[in-house]
């Protein structure tokens, strides 16, 4: 059956006028339930007749993510174990900011990822399929509803950085953007939105020419060799293309790209590393987030000494460059960077 959250609003005119024979202006009716009062079903759209809502409970649903399992963190990460209509699992995290006086959510994209990065544990599950916009969205309305009941602060950032590779999905991802920027919609923000990718130019430019969000880049590596030897389906674009579709990404004067890079023991960690991604990125306008590997079984990686993430984020200060550690975030509960992987509900 349809579920109206996969549908645009121009999707959900259309259904109206064509499908249903009502008005079109009932589509901005239920709009407004599906995104903002958060209905879960036909009944609740209080403004719509009795005959209407028993018309469209006949053609389609609302449909959530069903929430499968819930963790928290002792820094107060939250991770959802969701399962979706064909009983596929992903995970979604809500991780605080600011003394928990708000938070961003990360969201997948996918059921597994096609990347296979060497590091990454969702990688080890393999792709199984692309998310839709009512799978992907979902993913906050389950979230913003969890904050709401459990009187926590609001969720006002989003990242696309949780399972799956964003560019890879992205049809549904674009419609989901639209709909987040929307301020009949989501009304969240593209300045408070991040997708993140291993840097596919194609999808870069088709992300940069609709304007809806900004990208972070999965680098993890200052020279091709290397990311050939951590990435290797990632390293099948070569760096200077993966620069030169960055360098053309449009961008207002004082916004930066993003580029991620997971720091691992003894693999890209040295003073020279640091050195070589300075030479590679010191002309771009760009900021580089570092963060410390999070160790997952039977991984070949080891998390890199404290030290020598300090000493690799001194090197780039002192070399003009910004950079910031990020904090690993819900590491007990293995909701942190590349350690999302949809299991089994626990007992």
């Amino acid at each position: 059956m349809l579920n109206l959250l996969d549908l645009t609003f121009s999707e959900l005119e259309s259904f109206f006028v064509e499908d249903v024979k009502e008005p079109r202006f009932r589509a901005a009716q239920v709009w407004q339930w599906l995104w903002q009062k958060d209905a879960r079903d036909f009944a609740a759209m209080t403004n719509l007749s009795k005959i209407l809502r028993d018309k469209l409970a006949a053609r389609a649903a609302v449909a959530w993510p069903e929430v499968a399992d819930v963790r928290a963190s002792r820094d107060g990460t939250i991770k959802f174990l969701l399962r979706l209509g064909d009983g596929k699992l992903i995970e979604s995290v809500l991780i605080p900011n600011d003394k928990l006086a708000r938070y961003t959510q990360c969201l997948s994209t996918q059921v597994g990822c096609a990347m296979a990065c060497t590091f990454c544990n969702t990688g080890l599950m393999g792709f199984e399929r692309n998310l839709t916009q009512g799978e992907i969205l979902g993913q906050i309305l389950v979230g913003r509803a969890h904050l709401a009941a459990s009187g926590l602060a609001p969720l006002t950032n989003l990242v696309f950085m949780g399972m799956g590779e964003p560019l890879l999905n992205l049809d549904w991802l674009l419609k989901s953007l639209a709909t987040l920027n929307s301020d009949t919609g989501l009304n969240i923000s593209w300045r408070r939105t991040t997708v993140s990718s291993v840097g596919l130019p194609k999808g870069l430019d088709v992300l940069g020419a609709s304007g809806l969000a900004l990208p972070a880049i999965s680098l993890h590596a200052p020279t091709q060799e290397l990311r050939a030897r951590i990435m290797p389906k990632a390293a099948q674009v070569p760096l200077d293309e993966l620069l030169a579709a960055l360098d053309r990404y449009p961008m207002k004067p004082r916004e930066r790209i993003t580029f991620e890079y997971l720091l691992l023991r003894g693999i890209n960690d040295s003073p020279a590393h640091a050195r070589q991604l300075h030479k590679l990125l010191c002309n771009r306008r760009c900021k580089v987030n570092l963060i410390a590997y999070n160790a997952t079984e039977d991984s070949p990686y080891q998390a890199p000494d404290p030290d020598a993430v300090l000493a690799f984020e001194k090197i780039l200060w002192d070399k003009g460059m910004t950079a910031t550690i990020r904090r690993s975030m819900g590491t007990d509960i293995k909701a942190a960077c590349g350690q999302l992987k949809a299991g089994s509900v626990r007992g």
